[in-house]
Parts: C-alpha cells; sequence; structure tokens
C-alpha cells in the first residue's frame, strides 16, 4: 500500500529523482513536489516498479508546458528500454515531438558522469537478472547521497556508502535472506563496516512494516523529508 520506488532530492543546484516508478507522479503531487522542475532522473534498474513512471512524468511535460530540459540517466540501454515502455504504455509516445529536451545517458560502471550540475557514479549491485542492477552515487553542493537500489548483500554496498552523507538502503525484509534481496538482519551484522553519516532503509516489505517497532534504524515513509 505503500507508493513504489522515488526519491526526490533538492538542492541548490539541481532537483532530481532516485528511481521513478509507476506511481511517481501521483506521489510527487500529493507531496507538493512539481514534476516540471525536476532536471534529471537516475535510475537504478530496469523493473518496473523502479522506471516505469517515465512515460507519465513525459506526458505530464507534454500537457502542463514543460520547457526544461530533461535527462534520464541509468544502465547501459536505458533510452531503448525507456522507449519500449513509453510505447507499450502509449503508442506513439516515444515518436511524439516535445516542446522540451530529454536525453538518456548511459552511465559506466565506476565512471563519474556530469548530469544536469550531479556528479553520478553507478556501482553493480546483484540483483535478478536482465535488470541491469546498479547503487547509485550522487554527489551535489557538498554533500553525497548514496542508494542502493535493489541488492541482496554485496561488499559493494559498503563501498557505495563510503564518505555519504546519507545512505538510502533497501530491506525487503526482516530477518530471511532471500536472493536479489536484502535483509535487515544482514545489514546490521555489516553495520560497523559502513562510513556513512546516515543511512535510512527503504523498499520495504510486509516483514519490516510489521516488525518496524524493532528497527534501530530509520525507515523511509511516504512523504518522509530528510535534511542532509
Amino acid at each position: 500500500g505503500r507508493f513504489q520506488a522515488c526519491i526526490h532530492i533538492e538542492a541548490a543546484g539541481a532537483r532530481f529523482l532516485l528511481d521513478c516508478g509507476p506511481s511517481a507522479l501521483v506521489a510527487m503531487k500529493r507531496f507538493g513536489v512539481a514534476p516540471n522542475e525536476i532536471d534529471a532522473v537516475l535510475i537504478s534498474h530496469f523493473h518496473g516498479d523502479h522506471f516505469a513512471g517515465i512515460p507519465f512524468l513525459i506526458l505530464e511535460g507534454q500537457f502542463f508546458g514543460r520547457t526544461k530540459p530533461l535527462a534520464f540517466a541509468g544502465p547501459p540501454g536505458i533510452e531503448a528500454r525507456a522507449r519500449g515502455v513509453m510505447e507499450e504504455l502509449f503508442l506513439g509516445l516515444s515518436g511524439t515531438a516535445q516542446r522540451f529536451d530529454y536525453s538518456f545517458v548511459d552511465l559506466q560502471a565506476g565512471v563519474p558522469t556530469s548530469i544536469a550540475g550531479l556528479e553520478v557514479t553507478a556501482l553493480p549491485v546483484p540483483h535478478s537478472g536482465g535488470s541491469t542492477p546498479y547503487g547509485l552515487r550522487v554527489a551535489v553542493d557538498g554533500k553525497v547521497v548514496a542508494y542502493s537500489g535493489d541488492s541482496e548483500w554485496s561488499e559493494t554496498l559498503i563501498d557505495l556508502a563510503r564518505g555519504a552523507d546519507l545512505f538510502i538502503c533497501e530491506a525487503n525484509f526482516f530477518d530471511r535472506d532471500v536472493r536479489n534481496h536484502l535483509s535487515y538482519r544482514t545489514l546490521m551484522r555489516r553495520i560497523g563496516d559502513f562510513e556513512c553519516r546516515r543511512i535510512v532503509l527503504t523498499h520495504a516489505g510486509p516483514e519490516v512494516l510489521e516488525r518496524r517497532h524493532e528497527l534501530e534504524l530509520e525507515l523511509a515513509e511516504d512523504g518522509m523529508t530528510i535534511e542532509v
């Protein structure tokens, strides 16, 4: 019953999203985020709950007067994958001329990339095949936000979070280790290895929500605001 993956970050130099699930547009409007002010959308991987909101964001710009450019960045092949979803949901949308420019950027693993005033570094993480999963590090205005995307346990998560002001980390399960996802207990067993200022949990499944009173880390809620 919670909104799908969509984390809005507002800095002096840019406004951007980490992932853009199908419910992203509804969530942004509910919590007072102006979709047409978003400069960039950074996609962690190609699963519908993380990137299938792209067509709705394009349509929002089309029908509500967007003029500023919009950049989409993610794993290699993002343009083909995004245009494919656009065509499946709204036939002809990917070929419709817009009043605003939108572009696609392939993030190469481990290579810092400048996008709309951000420095983005993507690191491969273990998730299900075919989704080309990345964890993302974003530097903007002297701060670093790291995001696990969807990932089972990997030492890469420690590298991803190192030196970050905020690490947003999935905890889909509470104490069961299920392939492709991370459990809260596994994360807590390695919590001393993380060198970051703050960790907030996301992508919580029913087990985590039912046992949230046992959590020693913050759990993200829909509409939650965090100042870094």
